[in-house]
């Protein structure tokens, strides 16, 4: 098997909520994104879903958004974000935190139908910015 370039490799993102995470794929080629889906369960099974998509699209590594107050403080849901973000190390790929204040509000802004995956794939988009 060839190994994948740089430039090639895919990677998942993730808007993590305590209802639904958002999920996103995209490959630094193309520096975009596409929503994916949004995941409802939580705890173990979201983990399970979690690994189907990994074996699906056989990221490279794993993008999460960290939330974040305006002034870039910290609060509760950035704590449950670092926290489902050590989870994710369980698959043994590298994961990568973005700051992502109002991702969810501009997804909005862009009438999405699903607007964490949207989120997901602004904040993976984000990341391509600023991991050139």
């Amino acid at each position: 098997m060839s190994q994948v370039s740089s430039a090639q490799q895919s990677f998942l993102a993730f808007d993590f909520g305590t209802r639904r995470t958002g999920v996103a794929s995209g490959t630094r080629f193309t520096q975009s994104a596409q929503p994916l889906t949004t995941l409802t369960q939580d705890g173990e099974a979201r983990m399970q879903a979690i690994e189907k998509l990994i074996k699906e699209w056989q990221p490279a590594a794993l993008v999460i958004g960290l939330p974040r107050h305006p002034d870039g403080a910290e609060h509760e849901m950035t704590l449950r974000a670092r926290k489902f973000g050590r989870q994710l190390r369980r698959f043994g790929l590298p994961v990568h935190e973005v700051d992502e204040r109002y991702t969810s509000v501009e997804a909005e802004s862009y009438g999405a139908r699903d607007v964490d995956a949207t989120a997901a794939a602004l904040i993976l988009e984000q990341f391509f910015r600023e991991n050139p």
